[in-house]
């Protein structure tokens, strides 16, 4: 861990460069990597020094609580808590995920029909704000307002150096079923169930995620955390970081244990089912790419190089297919619009398979306004689709935007968005971003959120 003495280090050298940045010019993170799947405007201009604020500070096992750095990533977290016995109230589901980005990007996982999402179990943040100042905002001091507004914001208010958050106790394994829903609406009685009583057919559920291979396809895996191997013992506990596949066994097998280390990280070693489009899943060719590079971060890395270099769009055009879209998305419906949605997402849109992820807010927050306490299903689904040549930019992702907002839905805003800015703040607390920024940046030296996620400046 970093101790309190190197993060107050790491702190001086991101104020030193916050100063050194000219008067007036914006100010942005000088981060390499991303886990964002929309454009941003190139720069050369000098930007925050966050590469020592990467760490773990502090575990406090008695309290159940961690000091973080912002850039610190769930892998390196995680990999310090466990340690201890414990983990982060939610844990998304990539390794590179920093805790500070999925604080102000919203992150989520299976553990979030009981836990919220990840900024809901931080008690505390100190935070740099777009005027230079670094202040600690809680739920009920001076600095509240930003405390309330910081979740889903992007780096717009100002980026967090450090956040204390709540950790849970856990065991070594986790128990699996895989529980077929014929249908949506199957499927959501299920979750209404389950989110309510905590069980399914009088065994406790500690996390809940679904995958709907079709519309009237639909898995639910419902995991239990426990200390109890299975019959077979330590053989019997699988491992997907190998040649076995995790998506495919959910259609595959009906109970199943991983080790709680392997089930935080069940999604992130084929980026769900996205490293088949790398052939990572061909058996041949799973053989020979090695294990440590079949992982998220490896495969965005990919995709960047494919953007750079064009690569599908030749291929496409030796296969004569006119034009291509990518569609990368996690958008939230109420619970009863599952069953709407997925049926209109396979008939106008066509991708599978789509996770879904349950989900209930613990309180109001106002840049990603929610009901609190009413379930909602985070559906994600991320490729390409086929367009016609002279399709307009956006033109399956604006049709996406416009279904999910008349089913009383959000999107979350990691990837592309085309909303016109009346909408947009509408829908993401345009008045209370704006309230907060005149008193924390108002020299406007952050970008707004508006302009991040939509102008992609």
């Amino acid at each position: 861990m970093k101790g309190w003495h190197a993060h107050a280090q790491a702190v001086e050298q991101l104020l030193t460069s916050y100063a050194a940045i000219p008067q007036g010019s914006r100010i942005r993170l000088a981060k390499k990597t991303s886990n964002l799947f929309r454009p941003r405007s190139a720069s050369d201009a000098p930007g925050l020094d966050v590469s020592d604020l990467d760490g773990v500070i502090a575990i406090d096992p008695e309290a159940a609580t961690a000091d973080v750095q912002g850039v610190c990533t769930y892998e390196d977290l995680v990999e310090a808590t466990l340690t201890f016995g414990f983990i982060p109230f939610v844990v998304p589901q990539l390794r590179t995920i920093t805790l500070g980005g999925a604080v102000t990007g919203l992150g989520i996982e299976s553990t979030s029909f009981r836990n919220g999402l990840p900024h809901e179990s931080v008690l505390e943040m100190d935070i740099l704000t777009g005027s230079g100042e670094l202040v600690t905002a809680t739920p009920d001091n001076e600095h509240a307002e930003l405390f309330d507004a910081f979740p889903n914001s992007y780096g717009s208010l100002g980026y967090a150096t450090r956040l204390k958050i709540k950790l849970e106790r856990v065991p070594r394994y986790v128990s699996l079923r895989h529980v077929r829903m014929h249908g949506g609406q199957q499927a959501v009685e299920a979750i209404a169930s389950i989110s309510e009583t905590g069980q399914w057919h009088g065994e406790r559920v500690d996390g809940l995620d679904g995958t709907a291979f079709t519309p009237d396809e639909i898995y639910l895996t419902l995991a239990t955390f426990t200390d109890d191997l299975p019959s077979g013992g330590r053989d019997a506990v699988s491992d997907y970081t190998g040649m076995q596949v995790y998506y495919r066994s959910i259609q595959q097998r009906e109970t199943d244990t991983l080790t709680m280390n392997d089930y935080i990280w069940r999604w992130d070693t084929d980026w769900f089912w996205c490293s088949g489009a790398f052939g990572a899943q061909t058996p041949w060719i799973r053989r020979l790419w090695p294990a440590r590079y079949r992982r998220s971060d490896v495969f965005h890395k990919i995709v960047g190089l494919d953007e750079r270099f064009g690569i599908i769009k030749t291929l496409d055009r030796l296969k004569k297919i006119p034009g291509r879209e990518r569609v990368i998305q996690d958008i939230e419906v109420p619970l009863d619009k599952v069953p709407e949605f997925l049926e209109w997402f396979d008939a106008e849109v066509g991708m599978r398979p789509v996770w879904l992820c349950p989900l209930r807010t613990t309180r109001a927050w106002p840049v990603y306004p929610l009901e609190p306490g009413a379930i909602y299903v985070n559906a994600g689904f991320w490729g390409t689709v086929e367009v016609p040549a002279d399709a307009p930019a956006g033109m399956v992702n604006r049709r996406i935007e416009d279904a999910v907002h008349a089913m009383g839905g959000h999107k979350s805003l990691y990837s592309e968005a085309f909303y016109d800015q009346a909408m947009f703040d509408q829908m993401y607390g345009g008045e209370v971003l704006a309230a907060v920024r005149r008193r924390y940046d108002p020299d406007s030296r952050l970008s707004t959120l508006y302009e991040k996620a939509v102008r992609n400046s």
